[in-house]
């Protein structure tokens, strides 16, 4: 079942966490909450929860009220099931019984079963502080898949996990709620872990979602340059359209540079990547503040005379004690107007 969120506001005291927020997860997909600490996306999976009573807008669940501001049911008596970052597993209960405390007794024979599935076969006699924590997220997955809730909520799941076993545990992750068609909502601030695991993914910013699409969209077209360089390891470079071209810190980039059509702006937003900045000595260009080889390439930041720093990718020598002029390639650079 879809679970949509139409005009969501919420206010802690004078501050506005949400603002006006609407989309819609879809049945059966891994829909990824984007944004930094403090951008809201917590607080809207709290509402959802049921942990939070909604101020304003409504959710529904395949169509139907979940919770307004009229009525707002309590966890407990929602269809969806919490995951937590540190999976707040019972600690005085042997993962068997975690993963059978929200069955009924005629079902605990299932309990095996879960266990198979996540990974843990053989240890459901274990207590939780005997599991590594990729161990105990499974643990914690599995509880809250048991029971069959309709929706699926996950707040920051894999946080808590070293980065290589977070790798593997969120790409098995993905592959069991697929399968289980779960209708999946996961709370993350990692944008490698969203585009890693999710269908969709809702960028938020300061309360508001920026851009709901897939990875490929948000990669392919970003609304912003804010998510282009969040979703394509770009930076961005702050311009104003100038005689012949863009004027930046790093000299004048010529309009031939840019990618697609040029938004009717002056001061505008340049999204570059490392990798498409070419190099060349020059007495007056740019200081080498770094250099760092990197497989086959080196890594080099370079400083202008303000000290604003931009860093290009290269794999011809760089010589640390020399100046250089950095200029994108044709069409490699996406054009914003500044918000």
């Amino acid at each position: 079942m879809s679970l949509e969120f139409r005009h969501i506001a919420h206010v802690y005291g004078q501050v506005r966490a949400l603002e006006d927020v609407s989309f819609t997860a879809p049945a059966g997909e891994i829909t990824c909450l984007l944004g930094a600490s403090g951008c809201g996306k917590s607080t809207l999976l709290a509402l959802a929860a049921g942990m939070l009573r909604l101020q304003q807008g409504s959710i529904l669940l395949g169509g139907d009220v979940l919770a307004d501001a009229g009525s707002s049911p309590p966890p407990e008596a929602r269809p969806v099931g919490l995951v937590f970052q540190d999976g707040a597993l019972f600690p005085h209960m042997t993962i068997a019984a975690n993963i059978a405390f929200g069955l009924p007794k005629a079902r605990h024979g299932e309990v095996e079963s879960w266990l198979a599935q996540v990974g843990l076969a053989g240890l459901g006699t274990r207590y939780p502080h005997e599991l590594s924590g990729g161990q105990q997220q499974r643990a914690a997955l599995a509880r809250a898949m048991a029971p069959g809730p309709r929706v699926l909520l996950m707040d920051e799941p894999f946080a808590s996990v070293d980065i290589v076993l977070r790798r593997k545990l969120r790409r098995d992750c993905r592959i069991i709620l697929r399968e289980r068609g779960a209708t999946t909502v996961l709370v993350t601030h990692d944008p490698a872990e969203a585009l890693d695991i999710a269908d969709r993914i809702a960028v938020m910013e300061a309360g508001r979602i920026v851009q709901f699409a897939s990875p490929q969209e948000l990669h392919d077209a970003p609304a912003s340059a804010a998510v282009g360089a969040m979703f394509g390891g770009a930076q961005v470079v702050a311009a104003r359209r100038g005689e012949g071209g863009f004027v930046t810190a790093f000299g004048l980039w010529p309009v031939d540079c840019a990618l697609g059509p040029l938004p009717d702006a002056t001061d505008l937003d340049l999204l570059v990547h490392a990798d498409a900045l070419d190099l060349a000595p020059d007495p007056q260009g740019l200081r080498v503040r770094d250099c760092h080889a990197q497989g086959k390439g080196v890594r080099v930041v370079l400083v202008a005379p303000d000290g604003t720093e931009i860093t290009a990718e290269t794999e011809k020598p760089v010589n640390a004690g020399q100046r250089y002029r950095a200029m994108p390639q044709a069409g490699s650079v996406r054009v914003f107007a500044r918000r």
